[in-house]
């Protein structure tokens, strides 16, 4: 099944002549990319979108991946969105149709055809109000196209020999504060510093979810264990203190999509 899934993201990439592909640096949008550079090379392009509230180190893995494969990449900066700066609960709705409109004007200027992103099949199962505003500007999402599940991406970086096929989920930081809260830069930084001492501690992918003063630590499988019985676990508490949070609590539930989301929320 993942063959013809396969076969049919290259029949799609195959007819188009140029293309942007905005390219977060995660498993999804790297599988995209590499596939379209593959078919044609000089027809296109990585768009990597760097705001306050994405990770300095997704920006920096997303360049080493396209210098890796030879693939032209731009990055646009992007200052902070003031219409998503109280985190409305259609963040991510606004969110998309501000920076997907950089990006199609980026792609009229230099007369690329179309702009593609990475959503694939599992995410119409979730709460993506983003996906509605990629609809709406005419975004093509050629993994969701093809039927490819997160899996199953996973599974073809690897046949393919590509090293991110493992990384971790990721997520821009606004999904670590509540909706309608004011978003203040500090916030965003001691999110950032937060999540990049756990990762540095061998815990790649945890979240750290903010709760005004408090510093809710979710882990992702197999982690929980391991961090409450790390030798370390009194540095890593006394780092995230140091950083601004009082308190530092974790999660026994782990690592869940969309644990700040209001309960009921329609897809």
């Amino acid at each position: 099944m993942t063959v013809n899934k396969s076969e049919k993201l290259n029949n799609i990439l195959t007819e188009l002549d140029s293309a942007v592909v905005a390219f977060s640096g995660g498993v999804d949008s790297s599988l995209l990319l590499y596939r379209a550079h593959k078919i044609n090379r000089t027809g296109v392009i990585a768009v990597t979108v760097k705001t306050p509230y994405i990770p300095s180190r997704e920006i920096e893995e997303a360049s080493e991946f396209t210098k890796k494969y030879g693939i032209k990449h731009k990055i646009l900066n992007i200052s902070f969105p003031e219409i998503i700066r109280q985190n409305p609960i259609e963040r991510c709705y606004l969110c998309k149709k501000t920076l997907f409109s950089q990006i199609v004007d980026f792609a009229v200027k230099n007369k690329y055809e179309h702009i593609l992103d990475g959503s694939n099949a599992n995410d119409t199962s979730e709460f993506r109000p983003g996906m509605k505003a990629l609809k709406e500007m005419g975004i093509r999402s050629p993994l969701l196209e093809s039927g490819l599940t997160k899996k199953e991406i996973r599974e073809l970086l690897h046949t393919e020999g590509l090293e991110i096929w493992d990384k971790p989920a990721m997520a821009c930081l606004l999904t670590r504060i509540p909706y309608n809260t004011e978003i203040k830069p500090e916030m965003l930084k001691m999110v950032e510093e937060a999540e990049n001492i756990l990762f540095e501690q061998g815990y790649p992918g945890t979240r750290v979810r903010v709760h005004e003063d408090v510093a809710r630590i979710e882990c992702l499988p197999g982690y929980i264990d391991k961090i409450i019985h790390d030798p370390k676990r009194e540095h890593i508490v006394a780092n995230l203190k140091k950083i601004g949070f009082r308190y530092v609590s974790l999660d026994m539930e782990g690592y869940r999509t969309g644990s700040l989301n209001p309960e009921n929320l329609q897809i």
